[in-house]
């Protein structure tokens, strides 16, 4: 149980070293606490009995034999966090109800999970009882450790010696305490990384070790020179070498430790032989032919993977370039391409690998195996990956994460479960605790036909052409409104802009994960080709042909996809974990540049988050966060209570009630139990202690209190009558004031009901206040509504019968005035266009509708400064009035001719540039004829008496209805001019007779026809 005084002592160290004893449980609290003790180096922090552990970066002196001697056998809360302090009650508690336990380490990569799982170790190697046969034990499960790193780790971004395969291990013990056997489970070996690694990270541990710390003669038997940058498995990285990792010793550790676990020197030869094939399987390279089918170049290396896997190398070289397809009976060799001879090379590469881990987990097992069959209990460390988030996250983080929310979800079960059982056995009714049910991740990805794991295996093994693509199609149709996936089809506008095509995001209870899905089938498939698998079955290395056999070559069937496996070994774990009593590290880093005493609060907040801590503290909090023995809590604080002090006489539960119930706590904040008190709060729990620490004074301050709520009683009494009376006068005030003004409104809603009443009447007393509402309410609505524009004669609000004839006074007014600023706002241009306008309205009023826009706005006339000097010099005297350019048909051929038509005060002049033409004195011109077609023609017939006078002049003019206005107005023409339609007869001189033609056609033409006449052409379109 909880020691309470160590635990209350804490708050006077630096920082708390319980988080449940937070006063406050947010996470600033959580955070600053963290950080005050990180910055004294202590790393440990609990959680009732969970640890938290921040990476320090540094070597610090807290594992020493004398740290261990000092821990061993102590009650857990006794002394200040410590992992050993976990460890050892987890052994003890063992011992005590012979059960099951496990230790579950978590943390992303870099925390220290598998420096703390070695703590572990190392503690009962230390503090379990000696023999030399228990010492073998030890030794094996102490050494295992190098040799797993170096096949399982590898430097990644975030750690030089990252776990790249989860791990569980089982040490054994018997009825006394003694360590007398272990058993690892592995999970999931990153084997992708065999093949290929990104910027900044290593191939695993192994394959540097060799070829680094080899000794001269095995390097030579293996084939091997001594420089990483010669193999394409190790070099893609670009970080074969590392400052902070010696590889030289590491292959001295990992050989001595070989041979503690009995892997005999035959068998390490063949492991080393295996290690060296990859490396040369990694330098072979492909060429094509002509058809573009893969050839093998590179014998030399291809004959040391033979030699080293013991296999024929004809046969391997077939395996790495044909596929070997079975017709019924036959046998088909179909050629690879290159891509798929890299593909096969890889997959024999990472296959062979995966299988000799496995191999060597086993020989592990074998070696600390205890062959006797008496009841044993077990203390399991679980060191598993953590929650993984990186710039491109694939198939194995999609891995790796689900096992994180799995767990994620074993832990709020288990946590859950031990606090109801110690709730049942006091007796205590359990308060339902509010959390995330991370269960609706779990079936998403696991679920039965439905999960994205199930989704993917379909995939896999459906016909036809399965790509990634097409399976990110299937998750979108079959999951498209689940709350926690998205993709870039399903998402937003927004969210789309963070997300690639093939790209999908699953929310976790940790936070967002986006994965992208190039690679998810080959990863998940991980086939290796049939011939390929027959020829390692033939293997002469001992170790490959072992691992290629177990596999059931005889069976038809497919074997279980990458994913499902996971899955099935997960469920089994889970059942492991489930059947014992769980303790919990959690690991967090304090940075990520790996820097000593530098605290990232940004990065801290977010392990915590995806870790969990603070939903453990909640449940741990939920309900009763603290329990105490009646006779250790009655002990302490009888002081405080008058009827407890010095003695209690009675039961010690009756004691604690008399005593809780004096220091005032409510009823919610605790529970009595069968054996012990439950408090709610630590805050009632402080508050009691520096109760205590005040004991002295607490009697002065109880009759202070006292003495100051009875002068508050009645000083509030008092209040109260004083208020109660100013409240009835006020009463009677407003009632008064009420009154008076509902007579007013009853005296004011009947003058108005007479009013309406007679309104049509003569002004009286009765109706004049209604008419002079009625005025302005008529008045007040058109002010709001008075018509905008001169033109608007419909919008005038109709008046009431009293206001008929002023409501039309109104209206005169206001169309006035609206006439008023119209003209006042009209230039002077604007008002020679106006009249112009006008003019031509009057002449024209018939054909009007066929003005164009312009002409109505734009005059179209030339300027003075468009006539010629000389020809202006001659007809000044006349007052030119307006010019305008014409086309002149000559009465002879009627040949087109450009001229100007000056209109004077007397005459029209045609003139070609500085000649005057010809002078038609208005006096002489006795008709104007226009057609009625849009030619623009104009034909002015002269009086001609004399035969050599000239006749009738035609032409043409663009901007005919102004110079016809133009032309009545100046020589007082308006009647002579008509619209004739078909035919204008001409006189050409004295008795010389012809005429103009008028016809529509598809295109404006002007010729003489045939019969002699003018034929004037244009697009139909007539006046009426």
């Amino acid at each position: 149980s909880l020691d309470m005084e160590g635990a209350l002592t804490a708050r006077d160290r630096v920082g708390i070293q319980d988080f449940v004893l937070l006063d406050e449980t947010t996470e600033a609290a959580f955070l600053s606490n963290l950080k005050k003790r990180f910055s004294k180096d202590l790393i440990y922090t609990y959680i009732g009995t969970l640890l938290v552990s921040v990476n320090p970066y540094k070597e610090l002196d807290i594992y020493s034999q004398k740290q261990m001697d000092l821990y061993m056998g102590v009650n857990f809360f006794e002394l200040p966090p410590h992992i050993y302090a976990l460890a050892d009650n987890a052994y003890h508690t063992m011992l005590t109800e012979f059960n099951n336990h496990f230790i579950l380490i978590s943390g992303e990569s870099g925390a220290g999970k598998t420096e703390a799982s070695k703590k572990i170790l190392q503690y009962y190697a230390v503090s379990c009882p000696s023999t030399t046969l228990l010492n073998t034990v030890r030794d094996k499960m102490l050494m295992s450790n190098p040799v797993l790193e170096a096949f399982g780790n590898a430097k990644t971004l975030k750690n030089d010696n990252s776990s790249r395969f989860g791990k569980y291990m089982d040490i054994q013990f018997d009825s006394q305490g003694d360590a007398v056997g272990g058993h690892v489970l592995n999970y999931l070996l990153e084997k992708s990384r065999v093949v290929h690694q990104n910027h900044g990270e290593r191939n695993f541990h192994i394959f540097y070790q060799l070829v680094e710390g080899g000794e001269d003669d095995l390097l030579h038997q293996l084939g091997l020179e001594r420089d990483c940058q010669h193999y394409n498995y190790l070099t893609q990285g670009e970080c074969a070498i590392v400052s902070s990792i010696n590889d030289k010793n590491d292959w001295k550790t990992v050989k001595n430790a070989l041979q503690v676990i009995d892997i005999d020197e035959i068998n390490t030869n063949h492991l080393f032989g295996i290690v060296a094939s990859v490396l040369h399987l990694g330098n072979i390279q492909f060429a094509a032919d002509s058809k573009g089918q893969a050839l093998l170049n590179n014998n030399a290396e291809l004959r040391w993977v033979s030699n080293l896997l013991g296999v024929d190398a004809h046969s391997l070289q077939e395996g790495l370039t044909y596929r070997k397809i079975e017709a019924k009976k036959d046998q088909v060799l179909s050629p690879f391409t290159i891509d798929h001879a890299i593909y096969a090379r890889d997959a024999l590469a990472k296959a062979i690998y995966g299988h000799t881990f496995t191999w060597l987990v086993n020989r592990i097992n074998e070696s600390m195996e205890n062959k006797d069959s008496s009841r044993k209990t077990v203390i399991g460390l679980l060191d598993i990956y953590g929650f993984e988030v990186f710039y491109v996250n694939s198939f194995e983080q999609f891995c790796i994460n689900y096992c994180n929310e799995k767990l994620q979800q074993l832990f709020i079960q288990l946590t859950l479960k031990a606090e109801q059982e110690e709730y049942e056995a006091e007796d205590i009714e359990w308060e339902p605790v509010q959390f995330f049910n991370n269960k609706i991740i779990c079936d998403l990805v696991e679920e039965k036909h439905r999960g994205i794991i199930s989704i993917l295996d379909e995939e896999c093994l459906r016909p036809g052409d399965a790509t990634d693509l097409t399976f990110l199609e299937r998750l979108e149709d079959k999951m498209g409104n689940h709350p926690h996936f998205v993709t870039h089809k399903l998402a937003d506008k927004m969210t789309r802009k963070t997300l690639e095509r093939g790209d999908f995001r699953l929310l976790h209870y940790a936070g967002e994960v986006t994965y992208c899905v190039v690679g998810f089938l080959d990863k998940n498939n991980d086939l290796l080709y049939r011939n390929i698998k027959d020829l390692m079955c033939q293997s002469k290395n001992a170790i490959v042909k072992e691992c290629f056999f177990t596999m059931d070559l005889d069976s038809r069937r497919r074997p279980e996809t990458v994913a499902t496996q996971f899955k099935s070994s997960l469920l089994k774990l889970t059942e492991i974990l489930m059947a014992k009593e769980a303790w919990y590290i959690r690991c967090l880093k304090s940075n990520e540049s790996k820097q000593s005493g530098h605290f990232d609060e940004a990065l801290i907040r977010h392990q915590v988050k995806y870790l969990g801590l603070m939903e453990h503290l909640r449940v741990r909090r939920a309900g009763f966060a603290y329990r105490r023995k009646y006779e250790v809590f009655l002990k302490r604080y009888k002081p405080l209570c008058p009827a407890t002090w010095p003695h209690w006489r009675g039961l010690p539960a009756d004691g604690v009630e008399v005593l809780v119930q004096h220091l005032g706590y409510l009823p919610n904040e605790y529970k009595m139990g069968r054996t012990k008190i439950f408090i709610r709060h630590p805050r009632t729990l402080y508050a009691t202690e520096d109760a205590y620490e005040r004991c002295k004074h607490e009697l002065a301050t109880r009759l202070q209190a006292k003495y100051k709520g009875y002068k508050a009683k009645g000083e509030f009494r008092k209040q109260k009558e004083a208020a109660t009376k100013i409240e009835t006068c006020w009463r009677g005030v407003q009632a008064r004031k009420e009154r008076e003004r509902r007579a007013w409104a009853v005296k004011v809603i009947k003058q108005f009901i007479k009013g309406y009443m007679t309104r049509g009447q003569a002004k009286t007393t009765d109706n004049s206040e209604y008419l002079a509402f009625v005025r302005q309410n008529y008045l007040n609505r058109l002010k709001e509504n008075l018509p905008k524009t001169v033109l608007d004669k419909t919008t005038w609000l109709s008046p009431p019968p009293v206001l008929v004839e002023t409501s039309e006074i109104l209206r005169k007014l206001h169309y006035r005035l609206m006439v008023r600023k119209y003209v006042r706002g009209i230039t002077p241009q604007k008002k020679a266009e106006v009249t112009h306008t006008s003019n031509t309205l009057y002449t024209f009023p018939q054909y009007i509708f066929y003005f164009e826009q312009s002409f109505l706005y734009h005059l179209k006339s030339l300027g003075e400064q468009d006539i010629n000097m000389r020809v202006l010099q001659m007809i000044r005297n006349e007052h030119i009035k307006y010019s305008v350019p014409i086309i002149k048909y000559h009465r002879n051929g009627f040949k087109p001719s450009p001229r100007q038509l000056i209109l004077t005060q007397t005459a029209a002049y045609v003139i070609e540039e500085v000649k005057i033409k010809q002078r038609v004195l208005y006096t002489s011109l006795k008709g104007i004829s226009v057609s009625n077609l849009t030619d623009n023609m104009i034909v002015f017939h002269i009086t001609c008496e004399d035969p050599k006078q000239k006749g009738d002049l035609v032409m043409q003019c663009d901007h005919l209805f102004e110079f016809l206005t133009k032309l009545s107005v100046i020589a007082n023409k308006q009647n002579v001019i008509k619209v004739v339609q078909g035919s204008i007869k001409i006189e050409i001189q004295a008795g010389k007779e012809s005429a103009v033609d008028f016809s529509t056609g598809p295109e404006p033409m002007v010729y003489k026809a045939k019969n002699g006449h003018l034929m004037v052409s244009t697009i139909k379109r007539t006046f009426h």
